[in-house]
């Protein structure tokens, strides 16, 4: 299934979630899209299994197969799944230069990523997938640095997650640690992500 890219106020109805994080695309209409978005369907928990991994394969901007790829992945690693899954998709590069302020949208920041905007550590990483540590430097390059998108995103940011920094005059921040559970995506239910896969 090939990565979404379309409206994003389509699935975050749709998905009754904001995919942006900040709840716009749900002020309008709150229902799902078409003829019959305003009916409410109770969901079987096949339904509601499938929303939630749809929910977050959204939020990332991933594709089926990369998202059931860091699922495996999330599997081999020590503590529960459902939290490794999320704390892998959290650390991901593309989500971290969102999370840093120097992209409006994980799409954007993808795109800042795949076109050799970014560095890690001070080399150049064009892969959003790529995983930062922390304690890994993630900066941008010196011919970017006046991009318009990245100026017009770090003056919107209203408030930065408290695992990451950013200098502004650097224009380098740093991946401090891994986050708590409860300091992002706090409505969404991984264990039913892991049920849909372990189906």
């Amino acid at each position: 299934m090939a990565r979404y890219t379309g409206p994003v106020w389509k699935i975050s109805r749709r998905l009754r979630c904001s995919i942006l994080e900040n709840g716009k695309e749900l002020k309008k209409r709150s229902y799902a899209p078409g003829q019959h978005g305003q009916r409410r369907r109770k969901l079987s928990e096949y339904g509601m299994q499938l929303q939630e991994k749809q929910k977050v394969r959204h939020l990332y901007g991933m594709t089926e197969k990369q998202f059931k790829k860091f699922f495996i992945q999330s599997g081999k690693m020590k503590g529960k799944h459902g939290e490794n899954f999320l704390l892998l998709l959290e650390s991901r590069l593309d989500n971290l230069v969102y999370r840093m302020g120097l992209a409006t949208t994980r799409r954007q920041a993808r795109q800042l990523v795949t076109h050799g905007h970014i560095l890690v550590d001070g080399k150049k990483v064009d892969i959003p997938s790529y995983i930062v540590k922390p304690g890994q430097k993630i900066g941008v390059r010196e011919r970017s640095r006046k991009l318009a998108v990245i100026k017009e995103a770090l003056a919107a940011l209203a408030i930065r997650k408290e695992y990451v920094t950013f200098d502004e005059d650097k224009m380098e921040g740093t991946y401090l640690r891994h986050p708590e559970r409860g300091e992002f995506l706090q409505d969404i239910n991984e264990t039913l992500i892991v049920e849909f896969y372990n189906r």
